[in-house]
């Protein structure tokens, strides 16, 4: 079973020691997005969580807490989105400088190969042009191309709820990124891939990519294992499947592009009334909530190491 953690939230940010506690009581609560009624719960024990998949905007507050998740023997890897956006896109986070060495100390604390720079979303307006985004991608990629093997990146989806403020790129300013981006990661030795887009980049070299990838996942745990793909994400997704323990309206980052946070409001409130020894991010159930057990086997195929 291959646990996302998370594309609601940021646990690393802000989730870290109840995640800890969470894979120690050897379980976790997830409210259903759908339904307030119903609960999932999903077993966290190492012989059956292949791969913990971590999303990030800021790992800084979990990196005293990598030590202890190797010694609890669980395999995993981090995709840590790093932008150039400043505070009027992203107003919640540590100045991009601080985020880069962060990056860097992430690299050296896991390996390149389980640090993935995830650049996205990309959109262009009046601010950021296409030649803005090629100028931050290559002075980015000078810092962090020793520090990571592959970028993963995106164009913005104008989702109902941010539509007000993003619109969808054209054809041709995809591919003025997709070339110049091409270029300056072939000089770098990055591979680059995007994540769940319809647009056929192959002619740059650059492949549709997976955030929880079945040839990542192999790799780093040095085993082969059984996936599908995810149904329950969008079309274009490459994703195998995989079990989130996370939960919306629960990030403070502030990106005006989100589409996990529908409520600023709500999640400065939950953050705050955040108990880490609570089976679920979002608190305690009442107790009447209806509970399906989202656990699924281990995914290996066979005991016998890929090497």
């Amino acid at each position: 079973m291959i646990i996302s953690a998370s594309r609601r939230t940021d646990i690393p940010a802000f989730y870290s020691e109840w995640l800890i506690n969470r894979l120690q009581e050897g379980y976790a609560l997830m409210p259903n997005p759908r339904n307030p009624n119903r609960l999932g719960r999903v077993e966290l024990s190492p012989d059956i969580v292949d791969c913990i998949v971590f999303w990030t905007k800021n790992p800084i507050p979990m990196f005293d807490r990598l030590k202890q998740l190797d010694a609890m023997g669980y395999s995993y890897y981090i995709q840590f989105t790093l932008t150039p956006y400043n505070e009027t896109v992203e107003s919640g986070l540590p100045p991009k400088p601080e985020l880069i060495e962060a990056f860097i100390e992430m690299s050296k604390r896991t390996s390149a190969q389980r640090s993935v720079w995830r650049y996205d979303p990309i959109f262009v307006d009046a601010k950021h042009s296409v030649d803005w985004h090629v100028g931050r991608f290559a002075e980015m990629c000078e810092r962090l191309h020793a520090y990571t093997e592959r970028c993963v990146f995106s164009f913005v989806d104008p989702y109902k709820s941010i539509s007000d403020r993003y619109q969808a790129m054209s054809h041709n300013e995809m591919i003025a990124i997709a070339s110049h981006f091409s270029r300056i990661a072939k000089k770098h030795n990055m591979a680059l891939y995007t994540c769940a887009e319809e647009i056929d980049l192959a002619e740059y070299g650059i492949k549709h990519g997976a955030c929880i990838e079945q040839t990542l996942v192999e790799q780093i745990i040095g085993r082969r294992i059984i996936a599908k793909n995810d149904a329950n994400q969008r079309a274009a997704c490459c994703c195998i499947e995989s079990v989130d323990i996370g939960a919306y309206d629960t990030c403070t980052h502030g990106c005006t592009y989100c589409y996990a946070t529908s409520s600023q409001k709500t999640a400065q409130r939950r953050v705050a009334v955040h108990d880490p020894k609570a089976p679920m991010i979002t608190g305690y159930p009442r107790g009447d909530e209806i509970i399906t057990d989202r656990t699924t086997p281990s995914q290996i195929f066979s005991q016998l190491s890929m090497f």
